[in-house]
């Protein structure tokens, strides 16, 4: 019993510092480098920030390459500190985000393709088709996974909500952020005829799906490191 608190608390710390360093990479990553290379109705002009900025776009494939190794983190670590609440769902739960890494990698994987094609001879107009091919590839394919990445958020926040170990608030904000990932990337992903009214309701839902994980990330390490099982 001693051994499986111990490892539930250090579940926890270990959690706690993987999302918080995801949150920074993925800023890093997607909030600062994608968005300010990335101009999506724009290829040419895509194309050229990549090729004046290829350090940097090499950093923001690094940066998506270290979230994937703290995503296997957070699913062994959500799932040794849910594990003594529920088992089964614990395991579904790690499941879910394990599958999820593993969409995530495959979407990486056009960022790499990219990267190999500004080595090649390809002339500008094939160059310019292919990045923005795989920059929409990447896009579909993460999105798709955001999918189940939601789902995955949902069963966190249900695991512990009949408990008095966590905070009713905090499995509220960690269901309603994965209700949201779920909702907003299934419009992305089976409506893009409504884009710019799933954009709009991001735009609503961003705080949310931020607070809700990253919010968990800091209870984890302030207080989830001192629950106990009994």
């Amino acid at each position: 019993m001693t051994t499986s608190k111990n490892m539930q608390q250090k579940a926890a710390v270990i959690s706690g510092v993987a999302l918080i360093i995801m949150a920074l990479l993925a800023f890093f990553s997607h909030g600062y480098v994608h968005s300010s290379l990335v101009i999506s109705d724009e290829p040419l002009i895509t194309l050229k920030n990549i090729q004046a900025a290829q350090a940097l776009f090499r950093l923001e494939i690094l940066g998506w390459l270290l979230i994937i190794i703290a995503d296997v983190v957070v699913s062994w670590g959500f799932y040794q500190f849910l594990k003594p609440f529920h088992q089964g769902y614990a395991l579904l739960s790690g499941w879910f985000r394990l599958i999820y890494t593993a969409i995530l990698a495959l979407a990486v994987t056009e960022l790499i393709l990219i990267d190999q094609a500004l080595q090649t001879s390809l002339n500008v107009s094939r160059l310019t088709e292919h990045v923005m091919l795989s920059l929409n590839t990447f896009e579909a394919v993460w999105f798709f996974g955001l999918i189940i990445f939601g789902l995955h958020l949902v069963l966190v926040g249900i695991i512990p909500f009949k408990t008095k170990k966590v905070p009713k608030v905090i499995s509220i904000l960690i269901m309603l952020a994965g209700v949201s990932y779920t909702i907003v990337h299934l419009m992305y992903s089976f409506f893009p005829s409504l884009d710019s009214f799933t954009t709009s309701l991001e735009l609503i839902l961003m705080a949310p799906m931020f607070i809700g994980e990253l919010g968990f990330g800091v209870w984890l390490l302030v207080s989830g490191r001192k629950v106990t099982i009994n």
